[in-house]
């Protein structure tokens, strides 16, 4: 019970701390951007040559420890960039988007890789579709953003989680960078 106080907790703080303003929306609102953008030209950018130098996956998923039997859900998987690399350390990973043409993405390359560790799920922007106790980890890649009712979401993602799972988060700075979204997201 301790442990689920404290959650709740850090998660009101954080929501607190990374609010935007009243004036901006995340969720489907904020993916307006997204949707504008040519489907090739997101999977480019989510893909790109580069994101191994400015992303550094495997230092993130090294945080994790061993993940082999782990089951992990990666909320926002896009492309499955992070969910393909979790798989290669062992991880059953729940490639997990709101977005059709990315699980679409997905499901092409586990064929193409022979991938047998990534599986797809469509979830909802305010519901991340886990049963309870459901996975070891979560992990949510340049997504957090995108995310509203942040406590009511993320109550979710831990009642999903086994009790020592770990949620890692990683998103952008507050700044303007080549890799993210505007400096208001």
């Amino acid at each position: 019970m301790k442990n689920a106080i404290r959650f709740i907790v850090m998660l009101f703080i954080l929501a607190y701390m990374t609010s935007c303003g009243a004036d901006h929306k995340h969720g489907a609102a904020s993916n307006s951007f997204m949707n504008q953008s040519k489907f090739e030209e997101l999977v480019e950018r989510f893909e790109g040559n580069d994101r191994d130098n400015w992303q550094k996956p495997y230092e993130i998923i090294k945080l994790f420890g061993d993940l082999n039997g782990k089951r992990i859900m990666d909320i926002g998987a896009g492309t499955g960039y992070f969910s393909f690399k979790l798989a290669e350390k062992g991880a059953e990973v729940i490639a997990a988007d709101v977005d059709k043409r990315f699980l679409k993405y997905i499901a092409d390359k586990k064929v193409e890789l022979g991938d047998s560790l990534v599986t797809t799920r469509l979830t909802e922007y305010e519901d991340p579709l886990l049963k309870e106790k459901e996975v070891d980890h979560v992990i949510i890649v340049n997504t957090y953003h995108h995310i509203d009712n942040r406590v009511e979401y993320f109550s979710k993602v831990y009642r999903g989680m086994q009790s020592k799972g770990k949620l890692m988060i990683v998103d952008f700075k507050k700044e303007n960078t080549p890799h993210g979204p505007p400096k208001r997201h």
